[in-house]
């Protein structure tokens, strides 16, 4: 497997900004395995965090690409040393009330939230790197998933260093 690289995209909060740098993805190849997109401090300028799994002279081009967009004002690739990743989840699974105990426990293991109930589901939400929340799905799995969404990752630098520092 590729490895998975972040690439942090600071645009102009206008629209069609999104539709432009998606657009560029799918005219050259380029695969989004996650998109994440919310404005930022300013309310003039949005940030994109996109994950590609795609190789290094691949992930050089998708880089210089979208350097070139009018929308664009910084790109940067993200290294998981310097930046801090996360990831939200929210899952609905079977649950009777037989087995909400276990399922409970489980949920503390992980730190996640169980958001909602009903007499035969509930909601999970939980938030972490990617590998945290696969291994949380599969220990749900054997409980029935009867839906799931991912946010994709969102992304920031360690320590003082902003995106327009660099």
């Amino acid at each position: 497997m590729k490895d998975l690289h972040i690439i942090s995209v600071l645009v102009s909060n206008k629209s069609g900004a999104l539709t432009r740098i998606s657009g560029l993805f799918a005219r050259r190849g380029f695969n989004i395995e996650s998109l994440s997109v919310c404005t930022t401090e300013d309310p003039a300028v949005s940030r994109m965090t996109i994950t590609s799994s795609d190789d290094e002279a691949v992930l050089q081009q998708i880089v210089k690409q979208l350097d070139k967009l009018y929308d664009v004002i910084k790109v940067s690739e993200l290294s998981r040393e310097s930046s801090v990743a996360r990831e939200l989840l929210l899952v609905k699974i079977y649950a009777l009330p037989a087995q909400r105990p276990e399922l409970e426990s489980t949920c503390n293991l992980y730190k996640a939230k169980i958001v909602d109930v009903s007499p035969e589901s509930m909601i999970v939400e939980l938030t972490g790197e990617p590998n945290k929340l696969d291994g949380f799905l599969s220990v749900l799995s054997p409980y029935g998933i009867v839906e799931m969404t991912r946010t994709g990752q969102s992304a920031l630098l360690r320590g003082k260093t902003a995106i327009t520092d660099l």
